[in-house]
């Protein structure tokens, strides 16, 4: 499995939007949109988990417009690890 990031993504998009579009690759096992705590608008990038196809997907997809914005994909970082 691999986790994908995913940027500039438009406001408007939903989670059921981005789906087919990394389906066409691979097994897609989740989709997420991140949004925002306050206002629960989306913050413009989310994550997809691919069992397969991750490597392909990531080659074809980052640049291409998608909903009027041009998708930034690349493979996830893991997360920093947060200060208390």
């Amino acid at each position: 499995m691999k986790t994908i990031y995913v940027g500039n993504i438009n406001y408007d998009a939903t989670a059921e939007d981005l789906r087919p579009i990394f389906a066409e690759y691979g097994e897609v096992l989740s989709v997420k949109i991140i949004n925002d705590r306050e206002t629960g608008r989306s913050k413009g990038f989310g994550f997809v988990e691919m069992e397969s196809g991750a490597e392909t997907a990531i080659e074809e997809l980052d640049g291409k417009e998608f909903l009027g914005r041009r998708l930034r994909v690349n493979e996830a970082r893991p997360r920093a690890p947060r200060e208390s």
